[in-house]
């Protein structure tokens, strides 16, 4: 696995809008990767994903795979 070096402060990072109150996780793309980190804690880990982990995320949360994680 590549590790891509970045300044994680020249990142772009975005969050969704449902998140509030600093209750969220920032995404970022970092060269051909994905970067996640806290909003609470930005200078904190970042955890780096290629980009095909990152869209099998996606794929499961948007049918609905991960939502028995919040009952």
């Amino acid at each position: 696995m590549s590790r891509v070096r970045f300044d994680r402060h020249a990142l772009t990072w975005r969050v969704a809008t449902r998140s509030a109150n600093g209750n969220c996780v920032e995404v970022a793309r970092a060269g051909d990767e994905i970067a996640v980190r806290n909003s609470r804690h930005p200078d904190g880990e970042i955890i780096v994903y290629t980009r095909a982990e990152f869209a099998a995320f996606l794929d499961g949360a948007k049918k609905g795979e991960f939502d028995d994680l919040l009952d």
